[in-house]
């Protein structure tokens, strides 16, 4: 059976001499893995269209087990970010997240979305680690971590919400945070951006004003959140903070 659907390449590897096994996040089918024949060879007409990040109309031929490329045009090759070293490493950090989050044939129109708009934003030369942060954190609820930040988790207030427990998954008022020693101290607008990154379209990213240390600070909680509730190890977040280590 033949279907076309447009689609984002999230991974590819190389199979046998000259075929490619891709990864298409798609519109219609959600996640789904297809062998792009011939991808390797110089002049194939799969070459272009089975690149990281492209964003393309496919053809497939699916049916049981892996399906089969059968042809794509591109829509969007996000060649400015493929050129860039520090654009490519949050492009793949987010495709090898979508990649280890998403259940194939699980159609995600909204997380496919995001994904197009945050590619978009950073070849647009927005704020990487901003968008980044934001897409990452939209797909918190298909992990089932999805922080509560909206009232204290300890008792239940909503004013006054100076920390965040990476433990219990959410946030605590000024006197509930005092008395969790493992609790983090953030200021209220860290809190309030968290909410903002949850929630808000990631369009929305150039009202959103960011200060350096709250940058800081919000990177290092999503990253200790992420890693202690997910059990998802991500090669690509190893390069992300070497790149960090070095601004």
């Amino acid at each position: 059976m033949f279907e076309k659907t447009e689609a984002i390449v999230i991974r590819t590897f190389d199979y046998k001499e000259t075929h490619k096994i891709v990864t298409l996040l798609t519109k219609r089918f959600g996640k789904i893995a297809v062998i792009a024949q011939g991808a390797k060879k110089p002049k194939s007409r799969n070459g272009a269209i089975s690149q990281m990040f492209i964003q393309g109309d496919f053809l497939l031929r699916v049916g049981k087990g892996l399906g089969t490329l059968q042809q794509g045009d591109v829509i969007h090759s996000f060649r400015k970010v493929r050129e860039d070293l520090f654009k490519t490493a949050y492009a793949s950090y987010m495709a090898e997240l979508t990649y280890r989050v998403v259940d194939e044939g699980t159609p995600l129109p909204f997380i496919y979305d995001q994904l197009l708009k945050t590619l978009t934003a950073i070849e647009q030369d927005k704020d990487p680690e901003v968008v980044t942060m934001m897409y990452e954190m939209k797909l918190y609820p298909l992990l089932g971590i999805k922080p509560m930040l909206d009232h204290c988790q300890s008792c239940g207030t909503t004013d006054n919400l100076t920390h965040f427990s990476i433990g219990d998954g959410g946030a605590l008022c000024q006197s509930c945070g005092k008395r969790d020693t493992y609790s983090l101290a953030l200021n209220p607008q860290v809190i309030k951006l968290m909410r903002l990154f949850l929630e808000v379209d990631v369009n929305r990213v150039e009202n959103i004003s960011v200060k350096p240390e709250n940058k800081q600070l919000l990177n290092y909680v999503l990253k200790e959140y992420f890693e202690h509730h997910s059990g998802v190890f991500l090669k690509s977040r190893r390069f992300l903070d070497q790149l960090d280590a070095l601004k």
